[in-house]
């Protein structure tokens, strides 16, 4: 919503379209803030109670004074906002969430534009993909990327990816990477070295020249043990 947006209109808005908070925007789309119910409750609550008594009173009144006395989402907002970028990680987008205590973060592009929002309940979903939507991510990642994929035993658990096979190291470290970049999952495991290769045979060498005159010399006692030479 633009920040010039009257209170009423603000509030208006938040109930008819059943929002818990929407971002504030400039003319060039750039988010500048976020206006919540707890925004809106603050103005409404001086408004209908201006005094109150005690200690607790004077701290309460104290933080809202600057909400109530707000008439536009520019002036009620809170700012600076907490914001994601549309590439950035589920898992990441959700502890921003949380540690903030929000229940919807603005999506902007590299220029702070809004593009997007994204509530919690988007996020738990996410966070809650299916193993086997991972499972199968990961069998078209390795794909790409390996001849054979026969040539590994790939396994999801609960967001743990398990890599059973041989890698080959000059591919290993990017397609790890790779996979732990895959959204939602959560680590990626292998259960043999990522740089173990396959023992090549090693041909045999050819015998010393002495070892085959004693072969033969022994050979020929065994065939002749009087040491007489037949024709």
């Amino acid at each position: 919503m633009p920040g010039d947006m009257p209170f009423v209109e603000v509030a208006r808005t938040l109930a008819r379209e059943q929002l818990s908070a929407v971002p504030v925007v400039d003319a060039g789309d750039h988010v500048i803030g976020v206006v919540s119910e707890s925004d809106l409750l603050a103005k409404a609550a001086v408004m209908t109670e201006p005094h109150r008594h005690g200690p607790v009173g004077r701290l309460w009144q104290h933080r809202l004074y600057d909400k109530s006395h707000g008439d536009t989402a520019a002036t009620l907002m809170t700012f600076p906002p907490v914001t994601v970028h549309p590439a950035e990680r589920v898992s990441d987008a959700a502890w921003a969430a949380a540690h903030a205590r929000l229940r919807r973060l603005p999506v902007t592009d590299h220029r702070g534009r809004l593009v997007g929002v994204v509530s919690r309940r988007d996020l738990l979903r996410a966070l809650i993909r299916d193993d086997a939507e991972i499972r199968a991510e990961v069998d078209s990642l390795i794909g790409r990327h390996l001849a054979d994929p026969r040539a590994l035993r790939i396994t999801v658990a609960n967001g743990v990816v398990t890599v059973t096979g041989t890698l080959d190291k000059a591919v290993a470290p990017e397609l790890l990477a790779a996979v732990r970049d895959i959204h939602d999952v959560i680590q990626v495991r292998t259960t043999r070295s990522r740089t173990e290769r396959v023992p090549r045979r090693r041909p045999r060498r050819a015998a010393p020249l002495r070892v085959l005159r004693r072969a033969a010399l022994l050979a020929h006692r065994e065939a002749y043990p009087s040491g007489r030479r037949h024709m």
